[in-house]
């Protein structure tokens, strides 16, 4: 389990242990740093495990994404690169990448199919990130091709839940608006200024749902292509933003700043595919605001992450 400190990788850890695998391999950053291929090598030499979930990735929001684009290119390059390879090398029976949406076309046709990749120009606020992930699938699904591996990719939309970053600058859109509506309800803020116009549309998925879908397609699923993970909804930043609001209890104004950038217009998965495998979400988006904001109240790192 690669990333198990992590939102997704600390999911898939639950999620496993929930069904009885007890057998789960882990290390921390401190203990093997991913970037580093003599390590990783070394790890898989000695360790020899048969399934790897690579959840493991430098993230963020738009803002963090702007402003280290070379490190975020270079640290999920690599750290991808070394364990897909390495997994191959040493014989792991299966491996599942974790991606993302943002690997999809700015302006792809929605809602996203997984056969919509690479058809038009990316998102430039996430370009670095998201040539980096589609590389980790694309090396899966070479090696499928000239070695006869079964290593399978997934593509969450955007995720949310418990052992999220809160941090002010460098965390997503619906955690970032957890922490921002909470801190102005304490502070008594009359107003809270949010970036763009609010019209963006946007879907979300339940980080424990998607570790659901992750156990069941590395049971249930083969094959080049990636699967999309969703919810098949959307809504837009400026209903999020109240509804973040009205689960957190701020009811001051939300006032919207239109110079700050949008992102992507529209993002929408096909989920279609998951589903004809036989899997569905089951944490609406109201609900999972809701065990995130209390995650959120309960985590005593928030503030530093």
């Amino acid at each position: 389990m690669a990333g198990h400190r992590g939102m997704v990788g600390s999911a898939i850890v639950r999620e496993l242990r929930r069904q009885g695998y007890d057998n789960i391999i882990t290390r921390t950053h401190a203990e093997l740093d991913l970037t580093c291929q003599e390590a990783v090598n070394r790890f898989f030499s000695e360790e020899r495990p048969e399934y790897v979930f690579l959840a493991a990735a430098k993230v963020g929001g738009i803002v963090a994404n702007q402003s280290a684009l070379a490190d975020f290119m270079y640290d999920n390059m690599m750290l991808e690169m070394n364990v897909i390879h390495a997994a191959w090398k040493n014989g792991c029976k299966k491996l599942e990448f974790l991606g993302s949406s943002c690997i999809y076309p700015r302006m792809a046709p929605q809602p996203m199919k997984e056969s919509c990749l690479l058809t038009s120009e990316l998102e430039k606020t996430n370009e670095a990130y998201a040539l980096a992930k589609i590389s980790g699938l694309k090396y899966c699904e070479f090696l499928n091709r000239q070695y006869g591996t079964d290593f399978i990719s997934v593509m969450p939309t955007n995720l949310y839940g418990p052992n999220d970053n809160y941090h002010p600058d460098h965390s997503h859109v619906l955690p970032a608006l957890i922490r921002r509506f909470h801190e102005a309800k304490e502070s008594g803020a009359e107003s809270v200024t949010c970036w763009g116009d609010g019209s963006p549309l946007r879907e979300f998925l339940y980080v424990d749902d998607l570790a659901n879908l992750c156990v069941f397609l590395m049971n249930n699923y083969s094959g080049d292509e990636t699967v999309n993970a969703g919810t098949g909804k959307e809504l837009t930043i400026k209903e999020l933003t109240e509804m973040v609001a009205d689960v957190v209890g701020y009811d001051g104004k939300i006032e919207w700043d239109t110079t700050r950038p949008n992102g992507t217009p529209r993002k929408l998965l096909d989920v279609s595919k998951a589903a004809a495998l036989g899997w569905h979400y089951t944490t609406e988006l109201r609900d999972g605001i809701r065990l995130a904001y209390n995650d959120f109240l309960t985590n005593p790192f928030r503030a530093e992450r």
